[in-house]
């Protein structure tokens, strides 16, 4: 069991729902009373323990990116509470800010400007110079396969994989203790997806970094996570290594088991896939 100064991440009893505004349309749920908002991370509890990389696997529509905004302090959770080293997400908030970082499928930036300058203008709003700071540009964005003359090309010129690398490593940056990586390989050629998968690995061995992975890559999972959460319909239904996982099915025409035969296994996607081909 950690003791409390070797977790980093502490979820306990997280619940999230949405419910409907004026003007905004939500999918809603039948009960016998009539309906009721949507439930998108439901009783959720794990805890992540300093330097390890922790996946979350789901469906899409399973939580997965609700419980990384409100581990991020973008949405408040319902219920139950999240602490980032000791520190609680709704009271602490500005404390969580300067200890995480997050990069989402949807990165923002200046398009017009250069990825060294989006990196150099996210920089200072975290009080870092530019002097220190452009050095350590250079070097992230040439580890994570980016040629040096596109670092000083606009960003509306860059593809969207080259994109999302200097959303990475815009989020590595300020150097957080916890990374939150929502589904950051998503739309990656292969090739791209390899340099980030590297470069994770990277962090994990060589800075001591605290990961949360969201990803829909069952070999991207299996490969960079020390434990695996998987989660659907909001809630968590196993959790183990991946090896404790893969132990938790048979293996199919004498082959062992996969992340793949759990994931459809314990969401219920073989089942459905199985009625709707009757």
């Amino acid at each position: 069991m950690c003791t409390h100064d070797h977790i980093a991440l502490e979820v306990s009893s997280v619940t999230k729902r949405f419910v409907k505004s004026d003007g905004l349309r939500w999918p809603w749920k039948r009960n016998g009373n009539g309906r009721k908002p949507v439930v998108a991370v439901d009783r959720v509890s794990f805890q992540i323990r300093r330097g390890e990389v922790f996946g979350i696997l789901g469906p899409n529509g399973s939580g997965k990116s609700t419980l990384v905004r409100c581990i991020a302090t973008l949405l408040l959770p319902d219920e139950g509470h999240i602490t980032v080293f000791g520190h609680d997400v709704l009271r602490e908030e500005m404390a969580v800010k300067q200890l995480i970082n997050r990069v989402s499928v949807e990165a923002s930036f200046f398009k017009k400007l250069t990825p060294m300058e989006n990196l150099l203008y996210g920089a200072r709003l975290y009080g870092l110079g530019a002097r220190e700071v452009r050095q350590r540009v250079l070097e992230v964005l040439e580890r994570l396969g980016l040629k040096k003359e596109a670092i000083f090309r606009p960003m509306e010129e860059m593809s969207r994989g080259m994109q999302q690398k200097v959303a990475i490593a815009r989020a590595f940056l300020t150097q957080p203790i916890l990374l939150l990586l929502d589904e950051p390989t998503t739309g990656l050629d292969p090739r791209s997806k390899r340099e980030v998968q590297a470069f994770v690995e990277e962090l994990r061995d060589n800075h001591n970094a605290t990961i949360l992975l969201t990803t829909h890559d069952m070999q991207e999972a299996d490969a960079l996570c020390d434990r695996i959460a998987i989660l659907d319909e909001g809630r968590i239904v196993a959790l183990d290594t991946p090896a404790g996982l893969k132990g938790l099915v048979p293996g199919t025409n004498g082959h062992d088991p996969t992340l793949e035969n759990v994931f459809m296994e314990l969401t219920g996607k073989r089942l459905v896939k199985d009625v709707d081909e009757e």
